[in-house]
């Protein structure tokens, strides 16, 4: 095991543009920039394993798969649009969203997680 310390180096990661139809984006605030990495999994899986960064912005979007997610390092505030409940993530935060939960993301400082996703049918 390799323990990660905020600010370690992730590796390469290609930038993920706010696009997917699905996920019905919109950006609330700023500009942020969103990257990541698929690890294991991916498209035609129903599992998927990588690591994402996303600079300082507000967006909301409908979650795309099941999905655990721990934050490396940033801040970020999740709001959950059925119930209100608000989920303020910082390194070493873990949280679990549902697939076609419809949230918005404040990502106070710029943020890396590494995420563990699950979707019947794959992605």
């Amino acid at each position: 095991m390799t323990p990660y310390k905020p600010g370690d180096d992730v590796g390469v990661l290609q930038d993920w543009p706010f696009d997917n139809p699905a996920s019905a984006y919109v950006i609330k605030q700023g500009a942020p920039r969103a990257s990541g990495r698929i690890d294991a999994g991916g498209p035609g899986h129903d599992t998927r394993f990588g690591i994402w960064k996303c600079t300082k912005g507000v967006f909301e979007c409908t979650e795309q798969g099941d999905e655990l997610m721990t934050i490396l390092s940033g801040c970020c505030r999740i709001t959950n649009h059925a119930d209100g409940r608000v989920s303020t993530l910082h390194p070493g935060d873990s949280v679990f969203m549902r697939d076609g939960s419809r949230v918005t993301w404040d990502i106070v400082e710029d943020v890396v997680k590494v995420f563990f996703g699950q979707k019947n049918g794959g992605y």
